[in-house]
């Protein structure tokens, strides 16, 4: 979801720095969106056209640029889609200041701060909001777990994160966020363009594919969609009919989304009834807390290996079948904290590259379960 480039210390939406998240990992993706079936047949719905978003003042017309448009005559053959129609919606992009500056990483020393970050998502606005879109998707999220074996309150956690539930899912046009990052990625920090480039081709195959006009859709900085902030390519793969009414809606349907989000956590690997993470005291001696923290978020030592190099777990941790990865999280000058990580946990950061990210989804879903 997917999912954005994002940094530890920066919330996605925006998703977006959406979903960029597990999303780096993807390639680009050919397949249309999977659908499915539900015991309640519903007639199909036309799909709804969208208005076009409108053009912000300080961006900067790409017009029929060379690269636009051997880029655009190349998916287009590669997708078989129209070249006239890619080419000409290209030429209606936009480079966006803003898009190339939001890219970018905070600066050098910045200092990493949970308990800050946290602050910003396990809050009272995002609970109370939580609290409704449960009760509202009860049913899909009851759906979701048995066919997918993904609990609500993930799913309710990762949409609240990243959109609020709707109310936050992004002011860039989608078209105007992909070219700007394909065409004129930013100095200073890993070029990305190319995953980029290859969003923007998925994003035409969707458009495509869903009838929808590549100019209406908004996003985040990064060009991530919806409820759930879905790049292109996740929204292309992972994104699903959840409601059986005959098309992908991840911007109203709160039954499409909760499915989706479901959907692209199972793929990536989540384990019915598995924790995401134990409560765990990170061994004193320093040589083996670091021996613990060199795999980062991949789980890669088992219980009786985190004992052996001092580490402090409860009895549930010490019965724990698979492998756990020790992650820290910095407070800023105050001490770390630390949580012992399941395999659970590392696909939630499939969602977003950071165990920030994903101990704030799990926390906040978390805080909304104990509100219910």
């Amino acid at each position: 979801m997917t999912g954005r480039v994002d940094t530890d210390n920066l919330p996605m939406s925006r998703g977006s720095r959406r979903h960029l998240l597990a999303l780096l990992a993807l390639s680009a993706a050919t397949c249309l969106p999977a659908t499915v079936g539900i015991a309640e047949a519903r007639p199909a719905k036309p799909k709804k056209p969208h208005a076009r978003a409108p053009v912000v003042d300080d961006t900067v017309p790409y017009g029929r640029r060379d690269d636009l448009m051997r880029f655009g005559a190349e998916i287009a053959e590669r997708q078989g889609l129209p070249a006239d129609w890619v080419q000409s919606q290209l030429a209606e992009a936009r480079y966006v200041p803003n898009v190339a500056k939001f890219i970018m990483p905070p600066p050098a020393g910045t200092a990493k701060n949970w308990a800050a970050y946290r602050g910003r998502f396990v809050e009272p606005r995002r609970i109370r909001a939580g609290l409704a879109f449960w009760q509202d998707n009860e049913k899909w999220l009851a759906r979701a777990e048995e066919l997918y074996g993904v609990p609500a309150e993930i799913v309710v956690g990762i949409v609240g994160v990243e959109t609020i539930y709707g109310q936050q899912m992004g002011g860039f046009r989608v078209i105007d966020a992909l070219a700007t990052l394909s065409f004129d990625f930013p100095s200073g920090r890993r070029d990305r363009s190319g995953f980029f480039r290859d969003e923007l081709e998925q994003y035409f195959v969707l458009c495509h594919s869903e009838a929808i006009d590549p100019l209406a859709l908004k996003g985040s900085y990064a060009g991530a969609m919806g409820m759930g902030q879905f790049m292109p390519s996740s929204w292309n793969r992972y994104a699903v009919d959840f409601d059986g009414d005959g098309r992908i809606d991840l911007h109203a349907s709160g039954a499409d989304v909760v499915g989706s989000v479901a959907h692209y956590l199972a793929e990536f690997g989540w384990q019915r009834g598995m924790p995401t993470h134990f409560d765990v005291a990170a061994p004193v001696d320093a040589v083996d807390r670091a021996t613990l923290l060199v795999p980062d978020i991949v789980p890669s030592f088992t219980p009786q290996e985190f004992l052996a190099h001092g580490a402090g777990l409860p009895a549930a941790a010490r019965e724990f079948g698979d492998k756990l990865a020790l992650i820290e999280l910095q407070n800023g000058d105050a001490a770390p904290s630390y949580v012992a990580g399941t395999p659970n946990f590392y696909t939630v950061t499939r969602y977003n590259w950071s165990s920030y990210y994903a101990l704030a989804v799990i926390e906040l879903g978390q805080a909304v379960k104990t509100m219910r």
